[in-house]
């Protein structure tokens, strides 16, 4: 059994490693909004920080932030009870490394809500706010003028600016999202065959 839990925890600390590597160095060689540029304008390291959760989602007012950082801990511990309970029952392996990946990227960025507050931004324990780095502006226009609503503005794919964590978790969901047939596929009950012996009168 304890061959089973290998994989899946060794994946889990090298996404927790990695991540933090990565956000340690940009907190620590790059200034708010610098952008360090690998693919040209397309793709790019830029430093910015997210005080709430997914596309910067908050809860206002006094303990809003410790509300999130309370709520992301619970929902890590929920993960890591059905990771567990996958490997425990013997899932499907395919399955239990995308429950990796999530749990792994939920506690990278919970690691930053609770301890980065305070190593870097003078603040209190659990109010932390996550370090973003990743930046992919495949594509920038102009709505056209005919196009409704948003006609003259621009726009901008993909716009999201993300960290390795967020990316594991994004993986691991897509992935169980394509292969959920394979992941959930119910074994059909053996069905004995019938008894083929006669009986002689």
């Amino acid at each position: 059994m304890k061959a089973a839990y290998l994989k899946p925890f060794l994946l889990i600390a090298i996404v927790i490693l990695v991540d933090q590597i990565i956000k340690t160095w940009v907190r620590t060689h790059m200034y708010m909004d610098q952008e360090i540029h690998f693919l040209g304008n397309r793709g790019m390291l830029r430093y910015t920080v997210n005080n709430g959760m997914a596309f910067g989602w908050e809860i206002g007012g006094e303990g809003g932030k410790l509300t999130l950082t309370l709520f992301r801990i619970a929902a890590v511990l929920g993960i890591g009870y059905g990771l567990f309970y996958l490997i425990k029952h013997k899932y499907h392996r395919g399955l239990i490394m995308c429950v990796a990946l999530i749990f792994a990227g939920a506690l990278g960025n919970i690691i930053d809500c609770v301890f980065y507050g305070v190593l870097f931004q003078h603040g209190k324990l659990f109010e932390g706010q996550v370090i973003d780095m990743f930046y992919f502006p495949i594509i920038r226009g102009t709505y056209p003028s005919w196009f409704p609503v948003w006609k003259g503005q621009s726009f901008e794919f993909f716009q999201p600016i993300f960290n390795l964590a967020d990316a594991s978790i994004s993986v691991g969901v897509i992935a169980i999202l394509i292969f959920q047939k394979r992941y959930f596929k119910h074994e059909k009950p053996e069905v004995s065959a019938p008894n083929s012996e006669m009986v002689e009168e």
